[in-house]
């Protein structure tokens, strides 16, 4: 039986501004946020008011367009010049999340064949709209692909946040939850707190609360713990860039959870769309992974937890190797080792 449920989103599109959720105040306030202009755009993705790497790029893409549409000028290589400068300037935005530069190029695409600047600031904003359209329904497709591998009544581990928030509206690694819910399927679900920002205890235990999704919130550190006394028998996460070979990189600690998967003997699925895939990058050591503010890990709350000048090593990400995935769950399907003919096979030649 379908249920009508709350799923929350993060983007909302309106005539000439884009609203997001603040998820920066999460859980403690719902806040909604306003952006009209590059400059807003760049903070909202550089200071993680808006995150998870599908979420980033519609964001980008809207950003885009929406400067492109300020553009004081007739002349056509005058507006290319600026799409490039502004281009460019959110594509600095976040180093990691492959999606980020995906739809940067979806967009710079469409103008290939223009013929005015009119049309181009047009069609621009058409493309934006489509990516985010477009997004949704992967994601269902995802979520939909996950629950053929994620029985009803499963307990299910995950780690970071990588739900509707993150994206249009479903998630990746939280679509099946979501989309079982609609369906009338229940999950157990462990969320881990995802040190240091916290996306799990702040967002996706909240997320799902909303969606009615049993879950419960354990630290990073309880999770070997967690498996062998709660029963896991599963681990679903979401990615930010997945190589050529079927390694990924995703929130750092997933690849902790990846090799507690292989010693418990329980499934590692990694759910992501088909632009989360960077083909360029043959393995992992491709990938750049983005280093954040030594702060994010010596305060908490505003309040000092750490010794006053300490070093720290603050990677947002990590890498887990392809040989530690148990299946890749796209909107086209569910990829199994080998993941390098399966990648090639199924998104090499459609990306």
């Amino acid at each position: 039986m379908t249920q009508t449920l709350t799923i929350p989103t993060s983007i909302e599109w309106h005539e000439d501004y884009l609203q997001i959720l603040n998820q920066q105040k999460l859980p403690l306030i719902e806040e909604y946020i306003k952006l009209t202009h590059i400059e807003e755009y760049f903070d909202a993705i550089t200071t993680l008011k808006v995150r998870g790497a599908p979420a980033i790029g519609i964001t980008a893409a809207y950003g885009l367009a929406q400067a492109a549409g300020r553009y004081e000028t007739d002349s056509l290589t005058e507006f290319m010049d600026l799409f490039q400068r502004d281009k460019k300037y959110l594509a600095a935005s976040r180093p990691t999340a492959v999606n980020l530069f995906w739809a940067l190029d979806r967009l710079e695409a469409v103008l290939e064949d223009v013929s005015s600047v009119h049309e181009a600031k047009t069609n621009l904003l058409h493309c934006a709209i489509h990516l985010h359209t477009e997004d949704e329904e992967m994601c269902r497709k995802i979520g939909e692909h996950a629950l053929n591998v994620l029985k009803d009544n499963y307990t299910i581990m995950t780690i970071c946040n990588a739900g509707s928030i993150a994206t249009s509206k479903y998630g990746t690694a939280l679509a099946p939850f979501h989309l079982g819910r609609e369906k009338g399927k229940n999950f157990k679900v462990y969320a881990c707190e995802t040190r240091p920002v916290l996306q799990g205890a702040r967002l996706t235990a909240w997320e799902l609360q909303q969606s009615g999704v049993d879950v419960t919130l354990i630290t990073d550190s309880m999770a070997a713990h967690t498996i062998k006394e709660k029963g896991v028998e599963a681990v679903i996460v979401g990615a930010d860039r997945i190589s050529a070979n079927g390694d990924t990189a995703n929130k750092i600690g997933t690849s902790m959870l990846a090799i507690l998967c292989k010693h418990f003997h329980i499934p590692f699925y990694v759910a992501a769309p088909s632009s989360t895939f960077d083909l360029a990058s043959l393995g992992g050591s491709d990938i750049p992974i983005e280093e954040r503010n030594p702060q994010e890990i010596t305060t908490m709350g505003g309040t000092v937890i750490a010794p006053e000048n300490i070093p720290v090593y603050n990677p947002a990400f990590d890498v887990t190797p392809h040989d530690l995935i148990t299946g890749i769950i796209t909107e086209r399907g569910v990829l199994s080792p080998c993941f390098k003919e399966s990648i090639q096979d199924t998104i090499g030649f459609n990306q």
